[in-house]
């Protein structure tokens, strides 16, 4: 049978990652003896086989048949600091001296919880998580506590951790809470919902930008309208900035001038280590006080001492705001560059996002919501990620793109320069600008 010619492409690029990765080829098949698929992270497979990654430094890999890889995908933006960062390490060391597990309050938790205070005023209080997937769960629970009521508001494309995911609906492993589904950066139909069900609802939850969508920026108008809906109906707006909160100074939703009941934390704030956290309006978070609160909450790692240090290491010493506002505009700039490549060579290939994340979508038009994505021919994004491997770049199969401190300004060139070529091997199977 004679293959299409983006299949045939793709095929020589999966016959050629074959025969370059035998060690991790090995490593994957004996994985799989032991678990399904040879994977316990949904999101790092792909096909044939994944790349067994081996060390890192600063902004670098190296996989087990010694590839040395720049790194884009940065722990899907836990990994700002890069691998391996000195002041986050020796305060880890520094720490795990005095003791791993204290089993009770200790010196390093109330330093970073000011820390993060000081940094999102809209933060007034917070209780550390092990993710911001049990963050999420949390604030959730703080919501439905607070105001009484069952339902929340979510939005199709939108992942809050591995038990939060929607489409149109619920994903399948999504906990059983009373969701309303509604479509992204659609202002007017999010008013109409959210005030016909007012009595019902008791928390919207929206990303200000929906990262593992594809990110996709929430629209001004469209937040500030979530903002009235939810206060006119009595109910909580959470900002989930498990992602966000790197895209600016003191995150996205600052830069946006909105204000949340309640704001998720997580990734980076940990200095790259478990961790997530919840917070907002002292009022609401007073339901998790064990002197007057009714809701308990557990967690043995909550406030471990690693993850303490290394997190007060990492926004104080490394990612203070202005290193984060810094951050943002090489994206900002970068992504500028790369819309320019698809602009110039005529073919539909742009990149969406906020600052330092990004993802490469082959269309054209506006990106406002999930459905917009539904024609992207997903094999081109094989063939790119097969590409970028090729040129010694490091970064998801989705075309997700995310900036860490370390990298370069000859890695940035370097990935520029392997979006051109890409471009040029491959723009008869590309689609072109209408």
């Amino acid at each position: 049978m004679t293959l299409a010619p983006i299949d045939h492409a793709l095929a020589e690029a999966h016959r050629r990652f074959t025969e370059a990765n035998p060690a991790s080829r090995r490593q994957f098949e004996a994985n799989a003896e032991s678990m399904p698929g040879g994977n316990t992270r949904s999101v790092l497979f792909y096909a044939p086989f994944p790349l067994t990654i081996a060390r890192g430094e600063g902004a670098a890999l190296w996989d087990a048949d010694g590839h040395r890889y720049a790194d884009f995908i940065a722990e899907y933006t836990a990994g700002v600091y890069g691998h391996s960062a000195p002041e986050i390490r020796e305060a880890v060391i520094e720490a795990m001296q005095g003791g791993v597990n204290l089993t009770g309050h200790n010196l390093l938790e109330g330093r970073l919880a000011r820390t993060i205070r000081e940094r999102f005023p809209q933060v007034e209080r917070l209780r550390f998580t092990n993710s911001g997937t049990e963050a999420n769960l949390m604030a959730l629970t703080a919501a439905l506590h607070f105001t009484g009521r069952r339902r929340i508001v979510v939005f199709s494309g939108g992942y809050h951790g591995g038990v939060l995911g929607f489409g149109d609906q619920p994903l399948p492993t999504t906990v059983p809470f009373d969701f309303l589904v509604l479509p992204y950066n659609d202002a007017e139909t999010a008013r109409a919902r959210i005030a016909e069900q007012a009595s019902q609802i008791a928390a919207v939850l929206v990303e200000p930008m929906q990262g593992a969508a594809g990110c996709i920026p929430g629209q001004a108008d469209f937040l500030r309208a979530l903002r009235e809906a939810a206060t006119a109906a009595g109910a909580l707006l959470i900002f989930d900035e498990v992602m966000t909160s790197r895209l600016g100074p003191r995150g996205l939703a600052n830069e946006l001038g909105i204000r949340a009941d309640l704001t998720t934390l997580g990734k980076y704030i940990g200095g790259g280590m478990s961790f997530g956290a919840f917070g907002g309006r002292a009022d609401v978070m007073a339901q998790f006080d064990p002197r007057t609160g009714a809701l308990a909450h557990s967690g043995t790692f909550n406030n471990n001492v690693m993850t303490m240090a290394a997190g007060q290491a990492g926004l104080t010493q490394l990612f203070t705001p202005e290193a984060a506002g810094a951050l943002a505009e090489r994206g900002e700039a970068m992504r500028a560059r790369l819309n320019a490549l698809g602009a110039k060579d005529g073919v539909a290939l742009q990149f969406t996002g906020v600052g330092s994340l990004m993802n490469a979508h082959f269309l054209q038009g506006e990106v406002r919501r999930v459905a917009d994505l539904a024609a992207v021919d997903g094999r081109l994004r094989q063939l790119l990620f097969f590409h970028l491997l090729n040129a010694g770049i490091y970064t998801s199969p989705r075309g997700f793109v995310v900036l860490s401190l370390p990298l370069g300004d000859a890695d940035i060139e370097r990935y520029v320069g392997a979006i051109g070529g890409f471009i040029a091997e491959y723009r008869a199977l590309l689609p072109a600008v209408g």
